[in-house]
């Protein structure tokens, strides 16, 4: 039977017997399902390419192989996304971001398994980035054209896009709850309570689904057992300050590290130049090859002289304030060296190396506090658990993914408090700065905008051109008083267009203009319509959308404006127009 007789058979059978509730909470979970498998496939496949790269090195040896690897795997990315897959790699959450706000959440297929492909090279040759956001593409691709093949509409497909990001997310973590509230917060924006089920499903049969192929083997293998002291919470107020302003500097790196290498001429420099530099950062700090996370275990587990083991020109130091040094150094080295890595053309997010950052800022913070003796004693674990949290929340702005997800990865809610606590702060520190998020800022540097509210994205939805009333009467700069005047009596409508013989838009009269005037006799030969118009508060054009429109007519206090394209007039566009065309849309997406 061809399959598109089946997808046929089997949506007349669900519109017979299913309720469009059910049908989506059955797709819920196959995509769960199938998420899950992907986030198991990469996963293993990274670890098992690290693992035969690097299984035979010593860590009292100089590696000189940290220098190539990065270089090869970011360049081997780069050409299978390209020739092989026709998907370069890059950004990966804000390209899911802007898909959903302007391309009507329509995913490229090819996105169900190019990132499987090209991260896996990027992070296993060494790539300073994370698997999160490759397979929140990859979840969110086979969710969105899901939804496509079985005929749903955009705002269902938008959905079915955060059950596969829920789904990957989930798996790879085993945090089902953090992913879910990472989907709200992060892709979605905003959701019924309907609409929640099925992203519940999709979470825990894709946690379900990683548990059953790799058992309960987590990113974090420790175990917690610290407790939570409220005398710990002033040192958690400047922990969460600390965070922010660590953001912060993650942010404003990644961004201009990013610009420098678009700076060069070619794709081939890109990669030249970001994997060499990426190379010889991982050679001076073996911690930032890959995802890292194997660092932050260590850090939790108190093993942290096993960091400078690693490095050729440290590991023969014992002192601990080396370890705060060298660490110091990671912090700032980690946000370029994963620009360097997404710049250079590897494939890869930086939702890991955000985690993994507020790690280490949080373990440099209780250590260096604890060495020099005063007060009490912090935990360790502790505070690095919740500055992973507060650097995530800064970054990414999203202070409740970041409470959960770190919540579920210690077992348990002892840190719920000073979670919620560090994450608030830091995410008030970031936005009194940078009211953004760095996905949103990434978007931004491209020349793309996301709408800041629900209004702001029906708005956008609305075409200019759609809008435009052709039904008032033009008339020439040359006409007289009395052309104008005959034109009144016909005309349903107070403006007048003045329009040249080139289809030009010279400038407008309103009835206002000539109430005084227009009866008189005397007048109606001798004054030229050239003598009345005047230029109109403001100027449509056709290719501009409606959120830039509406600021014009807000600046302008204008009712109706004039709309132009490549210099030829069109028509005009009422706020009235605009309105009604904004509440058909409003009562669509209810409906749907």
């Amino acid at each position: 039977m061809p399959k598109s007789d089946f997808i046929t058979k089997l949506l007349i059978w669900r519109l017979r017997h299913l309720s469009n509730q059910a049908f989506i909470i059955i797709l819920s979970g196959i995509i769960g399902v199938i998420s899950g498998l992907a986030a198991v496939i990469l996963k293993s496949g990274v670890h098992a390419i690290q693992e035969f790269l690097t299984e035979d090195f010593y860590n009292e040896y100089a590696n000189f192989l940290y220098i190539l690897y990065p270089m090869i795997g970011i360049t081997a990315a780069y050409l299978v996304g390209k020739f092989i897959f026709k998907d370069v790699g890059g950004h990966g959450i804000p390209d899911v971001l802007f898909i959903i706000s302007k391309k009507q959440s329509l995913i490229p297929r090819v996105k169900m398994y190019s990132r499987l492909f090209t991260s896996a090279l990027t992070v296993g040759f060494g790539g300073s980035v994370g698997l999160e956001a490759p397979m929140v593409v990859t979840g969110s691709a086979i969710g969105s054209n899901t939804g496509l093949l079985m005929h749903l509409n955009a705002k269902k497909r938008t959905l079915l896009i955060g059950c596969g990001a829920a789904a990957a997310i989930s798996a790879i973590f085993g945090a089902p709850i953090g992913a879910v509230i990472f989907a709200i917060e992060v892709i979605l924006m905003e959701i019924s309570t309907a609409s929640f089920i099925p992203l519940l499903i999709a979470s825990v049969m894709g946690s379900l689904t990683s548990m059953i192929l790799i058992g309960k083997d987590s990113i974090f293998n420790f175990n917690f057992q610290e407790t939570f002291h409220a005398s710990h919470m002033p040192y958690y107020l400047l922990l969460g300050i600390i965070c922010g302003l660590v953001s912060l500097y993650f942010n404003r790196a990644v961004r201009k590290t990013e610009s420098a290498l678009e700076g060069l001429e070619s794709q081939s420099m890109r990669m030249l130049y970001g994997g060499a530099l990426l190379g010889f950062m991982v050679f001076f700090f073996p911690p930032i090859y890959g995802e890292g996370y194997s660092t932050l275990n260590q850090l939790i587990e108190g093993k942290s002289a096993e960091i400078l083991n690693r490095s050729p020109f440290f590991s023969v130091i014992e002192n601990p304030y080396m370890i705060i040094i060298f660490l110091v150094l990671i912090i700032l080295v980690k946000p370029i060296a994963s620009a360097l890595t997404i710049g250079g053309g590897g494939s890869g997010g930086i939702f890991a190396p955000s985690l993994y950052v507020g790690g280490i800022v949080g373990f440099v913070f209780a250590y260096s506090k604890n060495l020099f003796g005063f007060h009490i004693p912090l935990p360790l674990a502790s505070f690095t658990l919740v500055a992973m949290c507060g650097v995530m929340s800064g970054v990414q702005h999203s202070p409740l993914s970041a409470i959960f997800l770190i919540a579920e990865i210690t077992g348990g809610y002892e840190l719920f408090v000073p979670l919620m606590f560090v994450s608030a702060i830091s995410y008030i520190t970031t936005t009194y700065y940078q009211k953004d998020s760095l996905y949103s800022l990434q978007l931004k540097d491209k020349g793309k905008f996301l709408p800041e509210s629900k209004d702001q994205e029906l708005l956008e939805l609305i075409d200019i051109t759609h809008v435009i009333e052709r039904d008032l009467l033009p008339i020439h700069p040359d006409s007289k008083l009395k052309d104008l005047t005959n034109l009144v009596k016909i005309s349903k409508r107070n403006i007048f267009p003045v329009v040249d013989e080139k289809k030009s838009l010279r400038g407008i009269v309103t009835l206002d203009d000539i109430r005084d005037i227009m009866f008189d006799a005397s007048q109606q030969d001798t004054v030229f319509i050239r003598d009345l118009m005047h230029s109109p508060p403001e100027i449509l054009l056709a290719t501009e959308n409606m959120q830039k429109a509406m600021e014009k007519f807000e600046s302008s206090g204008a009712w109706n404006l004039p709309v132009i394209e490549n210099g030829i007039y069109l028509g005009f566009v009422s706020k009235s127009r605009i309105f009604n065309a904004y509440r058909k849309r409003l009562i669509r997406q209810k409906q749907d």
